[in-house]
């Protein structure tokens, strides 16, 4: 086999892996009633803080009319709130709430014990260290 073919077949079973990881790790997610759109729109502010709808819709790579239902589904749920924007009365900017944080948080906890759990539980310690080794190169593909 020649190393184009090799680099497929292994960006292939990467994607395959990190899919799989990635179902596993939304059926922990505690019973909040939020779909994935919102559940990342709430994580990104957490993570990002203040953001106009339209900086929100550009990094979560969606158009902004498409975040008007989930952004009116949080603000009546109390997870967050608008405002005036610091410095363009014309537009506003959407800011996680306190319960916000706190279900982020708990979503994140909860996930996070779960995966603590079956790394502990089902690798060995050289496992684990190729696993933080991986982690770094996933960080580096992550990036490009």
């Amino acid at each position: 086999m020649d190393d184009n073919q090799d680099t497929i077949d292994l960006a292939r079973q990467t994607r395959d892996s990190v899919s799989a990881l990635a179902r596993r790790m939304r059926q922990e997610r505690p019973a909040h009633g939020l779909g994935l759109t919102s559940a990342s729109v709430l994580s990104r502010l957490d993570r990002a803080g203040a953001l106009s709808p339209k900086e929100l819709a550009a990094r979560e790579g969606v158009q902004p009319q498409s975040l008007t239902r989930q952004l009116s589904a949080l603000e009546e749920r109390g997870l967050i709130t608008r405002r005036p924007h610091d410095r363009d009365g014309r537009q506003v900017l959407m800011e996680i709430t306190d319960a916000g944080r706190h279900l982020v948080e708990t979503d994140r906890q909860s996930r996070d014990v779960w995966l603590a759990q079956a790394i502990a539980t089902r690798l060995t310690t050289v496992e684990r260290e190729v696993l933080c080794a991986a982690n770094k190169l996933l960080d580096l593909l992550s990036e490009t």
